[in-house]
């Protein structure tokens, strides 16, 4: 398993290397410059706005926990943190989540079933709004004169895929299909061995059950905030472009930003998508612009504040949260790469 990442990894470098050599790197730095530090700031405020509306749409999530200020400050840290350690390691962007939830064991005393269902809960949210986000790109690009017949369908097997997988992974946990196979499982020889893990089971699948069946407004409250993160995306294209000196109208750069979340969803397991989220933006930007060097200085840009976004969390991994056994957590998970 090990060397099955490190050979993505390569082909994504390998990717990146020959993005690199198509393109005008003087033109590249001439676009990211136009940006500057102010716009560099405005590009972090968006994303720091999107990255909110994530983590109050996990903070719905808890049973336990209050929707006051305080513990959406613990679990803004927690997430970037956590989302800091996705982008780094290719786990197809959950090798977090076990961090999250040793941190609010170690730091917050909530137990591991209620962070599991929570993290359950906010993927499954954020990937049903994404199918949305999609599937309004997608109507997008088809009335668009500027993508072909290949592209549309290209892209329309795309979100099939995520659609299916998604709306698959949320019948599982609305009906209780584990519960159910749990059930039988107790009914065999296997019942006394996993008598406890049942009982984790059960009670991770009551959870889960309550969001979706009786918290209706949370989860519409949910559903919505996460959708409008991936809305932000779009907004980050649309201030990036104007700032450079090249505004796109604001449903160009939903197609794009369409395309590059098909594009990062389908190749999760390449670390960041390297490689693969600069070879959207170099294709979009020579369909969109006619300029691919125009489409890779934006994805080169969206790189810079994906890496102070980065650099913070592990920042704040290892020099506020000093818990030896969250230490050990991120050690296990690196040498398990």
């Amino acid at each position: 398993m090990k060397y099955t990442k490190l050979v993505f990894l390569a082909a994504g470098i390998l990717l990146l290397g020959l993005i690199i050599r198509n393109v005008n790197l003087d033109e590249i730095v001439f676009w990211i410059s136009r940006l500057g530090l102010q716009g560099l700031i405005i590009v972090l405020v968006i994303y720091a706005l999107a990255f909110l509306c994530d983590v109050i749409s996990w903070q719905l999530a808890f049973r336990s926990l209050a929707m006051n200020l305080q513990w959406l400050n613990r679990l803004f840290l927690v997430r970037l943190i956590g989302e800091a350690f996705n982008t780094v390691i290719p786990s197809a962007s959950v090798g977090g989540e076990p961090l999250k939830a040793v941190i609010l064991k170690n730091s917050y005393q909530i137990s591991y079933r209620e962070s599991g269902a929570s993290l359950i809960i906010a993927r499954t949210v954020n990937m049903l709004s994404l199918i949305l986000f999609l599937g309004i790109g997608f109507i997008l690009l088809l009335s668009s004169p500027m993508f072909t017949r290949s592209y549309q369908i290209t892209a329309g097997i795309g979100l099939t895929i995520i659609t299916l997988g998604t709306i698959l992974f949320y019948l599982v946990q609305r009906f209780q299909v584990i519960s159910l196979t749990g059930t039988w499982l107790s009914t065999t020889r296997l019942g006394p061995r996993v008598e406890k893990l049942l009982h984790i089971i059960y009670d991770v699948d009551r959870h889960l059950l309550e969001f979706y069946a009786s918290n209706h407004a949370k989860f519409i409250t949910a559903l919505g905030l996460s959708w409008l993160n991936w809305l932000l995306g779009v907004v980050e294209i649309y201030v990036v472009m104007s700032m450079i000196g090249y505004p796109l109208g604001f449903m160009d750069c939903w197609i794009i930003e369409t395309m590059a979340q098909l594009i990062r969803t389908g190749t999760f397991f390449i670390p960041a998508s390297i490689g693969a989220q600069e070879g959207i933006f170099m294709l979009m930007g020579a369909i969109v612009t006619g300029n691919p060097s125009l489409g890779v200085a934006v994805s080169v840009i969206r790189r810079i504040r994906e890496l102070i976004w980065v650099a913070m969390g592990l920042v704040i991994l290892w020099g506020w949260f000093p818990d030896s056994r969250v230490k050990e957590t991120v050690a296990n998970s690196g040498s398990n790469m």
